[in-house]
């Protein structure tokens, strides 16, 4: 739905609606993918569907968490020069800017997930096909610390940024006499929405796969657990982001209301009048 509203009825005009309809496209992408992944739980954590889709599976999952990330920085910093410097960043802020650093966060993340597809992430463990969960980790001992290390301290930048950026907007919002409380509490909400989406879905999973890889070394299965519900709960950046796309543009907003026919006057049928 969103994409469509971007599409259709936004038509792309602005650099926040190329941020999120590639953050909408990055969502598609680990949804498609998610079928495989229920049958894979509901089957006791037996993977049934082979190796190459394991893989496909996998860099799917992690190129959208890199993707989601860097698109949910790149949006707060949008808003807030948007919001703080808005004339000064109108010669920054175009369109054909905005598909640019998309084009770079959709290459930084195909690199980012690219590992996983030339690797082996099938291994079996007490009779049973795991995928991802426990590969063979020997030959990826320096890759696979130095790699954890190095998303802990990208994502920590991250959210230093976004909340660099949101203080920013709510200060600049709360301070002026034109915007009024309406503005200021939508940069609120989305400010909320986009720190839980950092630090409940992306923070943890990032922490304990690098704990959980270190165990795994040790031959140490203890962490199996926790790397289950954590990488499942991960996944609730999906269902977040539609309350970016909601709160991020008031035109977004409305073209919902209009698509869900939540306004009387186009819900209301036309009646014929009598002469």
């Amino acid at each position: 739905m969103a994409i469509i509203i971007f599409l259709v009825k936004m038509k792309v005009r602005k650099p926040a609606v190329v941020y999120m309809l590639n953050l909408a496209t990055a969502d598609v992408l680990y949804v498609s993918f998610l079928p495989s992944q229920i049958v894979y739980r509901f089957l006791g954590s037996n993977w049934m569907f082979g190796e190459v889709m394991c893989r496909f599976v996998m860099a799917a999952f992690y190129c959208n968490m890199y993707c989601s990330v860097l698109l949910m920085t790149i949006i707060s910093v949008d808003r807030f020069l948007a919001v703080v410097y808005p004339v000064r960043s109108l010669s920054w802020r175009t369109v054909k800017r905005a598909w640019l650093v998309c084009g770079v966060i959709w290459v930084i993340s195909l690199a980012g997930s690219v590992h996983f597809l030339i690797k082996q992430q099938i291994a079996t463990y007490h009779m049973q096909t795991l995928c991802h969960e426990f590969p063979n980790y020997d030959n990826f001992k320096t890759f696979y610390f130095f790699y954890g290390i190095t998303a802990i301290s990208l994502l920590l930048l991250q959210l230093c940024i976004v909340t660099f950026c949101y203080i920013g907007i709510i200060r600049t919002l709360s301070s002026s006499k034109v915007d009024g409380t309406h503005k200021r509490s939508r940069a609120i909400r989305l400010s909320v929405v986009v720190l839980c989406v950092f630090v409940f879905s992306f923070m943890p999973i990032t922490v304990i796969h690098l704990i959980h890889y270190v165990k795994v070394l040790s031959h140490d299965d203890s962490l199996y657990i926790p790397f289950r519900i954590f990488t499942s709960f991960s996944s609730i950046n999906c269902c977040l982001d539609p309350l970016i796309y909601y709160f991020a543009s008031s035109q977004s907003k409305k073209y919902v209301y209009r698509l869900l026919c939540w306004k009387k006057n186009e819900c209301t049928p036309v009646t014929k009048t009598t002469k």
